[in-house]
């Protein structure tokens, strides 16, 4: 029998777990080794600074078995937020088990409830297939925006 999945905002206790799951992100997703000093600064950032985002986590039998962060972009067009949903990862072995749809749904029903936020954004990477169908049957849909960027940080 599979433990519920409970879905808690993080703590400064889950800093380690939350590095390694984004250590672990970046190595599969775009095969990045990222410096782990500074990935633990980031993400120590965070949990001690909710105005630069803020770490969801999933447990399921009092471990954390997935993640993902909420950061914040304001739409003057709109009169609000869009919580964008990064840092998405789910323990290997958790995969295919609910923790990501758990995870959205809940971070889903807390944006709804707010009238300071306007909508939820992700980005996923081109090749991933298997991430872009679950988004859509989510109820998330594709845009007609393309992302670009200048990284001053990671080299590619």
């Amino acid at each position: 029998m599979t433990a519920p999945i409970l879905i808690r905002l993080s703590t400064p206790a889950d800093a380690t777990v939350i590095a390694g799951f984004n250590t672990r992100l970046a190595q599969e997703t775009e095969h990045l080794q990222l410096d782990p000093t500074r990935l633990r600064a980031g993400v120590d950032a965070v949990l001690a600074d909710a105005s630069k985002g803020t770490y969801w986590v999933a447990e399921a039998g009092g471990e954390v078995v997935g993640q993902l962060m909420i950061t914040f972009e304001w739409s003057d067009w709109r009169n609000g937020s869009f919580w964008w949903i990064q840092s998405v990862y789910v323990r290997a072995d958790w995969r295919l088990r609910g923790v990501f749809k758990a995870l959205y749904k809940h971070v889903h029903q807390q944006a709804k409830s707010r009238n300071d936020v306007c909508g939820l954004r992700l980005y996923v990477e081109r090749d991933n297939q298997r991430a872009r169908q679950l988004y859509q049957r989510l109820g998330l849909r594709p845009t007609s925006y393309e992302l670009y960027e200048v990284d001053f940080r990671i080299a590619r």
